[in-house]
């Protein structure tokens, strides 16, 4: 009897190791995912980008895109919180439930019952989660929830440090909080090589990372060895940086932050008349220099991907990384009169967008179909093998990814500014003033389709908009007051009926008539 339970002991501990060894060997193959995420960065940023002035300098993020797949354009969300909010659901800000601003701003909260965020779904499926640097999304960050490791400058947790976005932060270390010194930049990037290095995770695990930087949003602060390194630089000054612009929306008079200067040459408006409150705005500061500081910001960031990247590949770790780099979204540099974001317009909201894994993704390839935040949820979800227990917006896109250059896909991209609404309050179109309280610009939904984008401002009256982003990649000319376009104006239009009835949009029977729809 004894020899029978020997025997059995034994065969049971041999099919439990036989079992860990698998699921290890499993784990080892599920890739990690790093998702570099920074703020307010415009593409034009990034010396890989052809839009970028010529003497913009990002060569860590360059052989990263040199070593995968860079998207012409991807859209994330309007501005910061809702970018983050789609992409910690998969959902578009209308679906986004219990998500609310409240308090001194940026104080928000939602109810994790209600408004679920994958991470946590990751983590029951094997996976060590972790994110670092800067938290937008309630007060409740999910430390032990949606997180096994954290550190995290917690805005809406601290309203009175959440202008501190290069020193002096409030860190939250595992729920743990104290100040930090520092730049901000160059702290996340140390604590992400020791999480990448094997400190403060599980070592048996797949791991996700998500690495949430605050360059370079306002006020934009380079590091000090950057400081002037571009000065005497010009960059290409936006053909409507100062209008006039008859065929785009009256809300435009309002965001308009540039005016000539004494020499003719473009400078901030002395009173920016969308109030625009970023420390990079001051009154009278040119153009030239303007731009130059952002780039010199985001200089850091560069460093930031190279260090990571090099973490990555000294751990033997490179080829089994997927790793993302984009931002939450655009910031505009005076295109369409523009110092902001939440405008509808490429250069306003359009983020950066590379993706790579060595030795599995296509090198050097530059995919021309626009995506989405949620998109990028789905494709997480799909690499990672997790079954999300919720309908996501978003579509896979792995095969974009094997494929880049793909003539077939058929995927039109639905894209929202709801201001600060989220969920079931979205069935309310605010009007008026309150319309246009978020920086002067009111909600709008525009769809992506090919090389077309058409923008539908959510005002009675309003005119509609379609730019052909191949002939007029700055979004000069509108297509839809022009009578010759009227099918391609009504295609379009049923096509973002379509999308917003596909994803549960609740203001979708209380939009506003625009200008030219009967």
């Amino acid at each position: 009897m004894f020899r029978t339970v020997c025997r059995l002991s034994l065969a049971l501990s041999l099919l439990v190791a036989s079992l860990t060894s698998f699921v290890l060997a499993a784990d080892a193959k599920r890739p990690n995912i790093l998702f570099i995420y920074s703020d307010d960065q415009p593409y034009k940023t990034l010396s890989c980008y052809p839009e970028s002035p010529r003497w913009v300098q990002t060569p860590n993020i360059d052989r990263l895109a040199a070593s995968g797949v860079r998207f012409e354009r991807s859209y994330l969300g309007s501005w910061c919180m809702p970018s983050r909010a789609t992409l910690l659901t998969g959902l578009l800000p209308h679906s986004v439930e219990s998500m609310r601003m409240s308090g001194t701003y940026p104080g928000s909260s939602y109810d994790p019952q209600q408004c679920r965020f994958w991470p946590a779904e990751l983590r029951k499926h094997g996976y060590h989660t972790a994110q670092i640097g800067k938290w937008h999304t309630g007060v409740d960050t999910g430390y032990g929830r949606d997180w096994d490791c954290q550190i995290v400058w917690n805005r809406p947790g601290h309203p009175d440090n959440a202008g501190n976005y290069y020193k002096d932060q409030i860190l939250s270390f595992n729920g743990k909080e104290r100040e930090v010194k520092g730049y901000s930049t160059d702290n996340y990037t140390d604590w992400a090589v020791e999480y990448i290095r094997g400190e403060h995770r599980d070592a048996n695990k797949p791991w996700y990372l998500w690495l949430c930087y605050g360059a370079v949003h306002g006020p934009t602060t380079p590091a000090a060895r950057h400081k002037g390194t571009y000065s005497g630089n010009q960059a290409p000054v936006p053909a409507d940086i100062f209008g006039p612009r008859p065929d785009k929306p009256a809300y435009l008079e309002i965001t308009q932050a540039w005016a000539p200067g004494p020499n003719g040459a473009p400078m901030m408006y002395k009173k920016n008349k969308a109030k625009v409150s970023f420390d990079t705005d001051k009154p009278g500061l040119d153009y030239h220099a303007w731009v130059q500081q952002v780039n010199e910001c985001a200089r850091g960031l560069d460093e930031g991907v190279g260090r990571v990247l090099a973490a990555l590949r000294e751990s033997g770790q490179l080829e089994n990384t997927l790793v993302v780099y984009t931002a939450d979204q655009g910031y505009a540099l005076g295109e369409h009169g523009l110092s902001q974001k939440q405008a509808p317009y490429d250069a306003a909201f359009a983020s950066p967008l590379i993706v790579s894994r060595a030795g599995s993704l296509p090198a050097g390839k530059v995919c021309r179909h626009p995506v989405n935040s949620a998109d990028l949820v789905a494709t997480f979800c799909e690499v990672t093998g997790l079954k999300s227990p919720w309908k996501l917006h978003g579509r896979d896109l792995s095969p974009l990814l094997a494929q880049p250059e793909m003539k077939t896909w058929q995927s039109p991209m639905l894209m929202e500014h709801m201001g600060q609404k989220y969920g079931s309050d979205t069935r309310v179109i605010p009007e008026g003033k309150e319309a246009t309280a978020q920086n002067g610009v009111p909600p709008w939904v525009l769809i992506r389709d090919g090389k077309y984008k058409y923008i539908r401002t959510l005002v009675a009256g309003e005119v509609e908009e379609i730019y052909d982003l191949d002939a007029d990649p700055e979004e000069l000319v509108n297509l839809a007051v022009k009578p010759e376009h009227g099918a391609l104006l009504a295609s379009l239009r049923e096509k973002m009926l379509a999308e917003l009835r596909r994803t549960d949009a609740p203001f979708i029977d209380v939009m506003p008539k625009p200008r030219t729809l009967p």
